[in-house]
């Protein structure tokens, strides 16, 4: 099996990784959003964000083969 040539947007799939790697950056209360503490709406911000990237990185590297 032949190997593929990777995409530079697969370094995509790194940003939520190290979004939530160093915790100290979102261990904070303050700002509130819609009475959610930084802490839980920033993670939860991640998902949706994360689907994102997940679909343009897929797309990118697609093959119809």
């Amino acid at each position: 099996m032949a190997s593929r040539p990777r995409s530079p947007l697969m370094w995509l799939l790194l940003l939520p990784f190290l979004g939530l790697l160093w915790v100290p950056f979102y261990n904070q209360r303050e700002p509130v959003l819609l009475g959610f503490p930084f802490f839980y709406w920033y993670q939860l911000a991640w998902v949706p964000l994360t689907s994102l990237l997940l679909y343009v990185v897929y797309r990118s590297v697609r093959h119809d083969d």
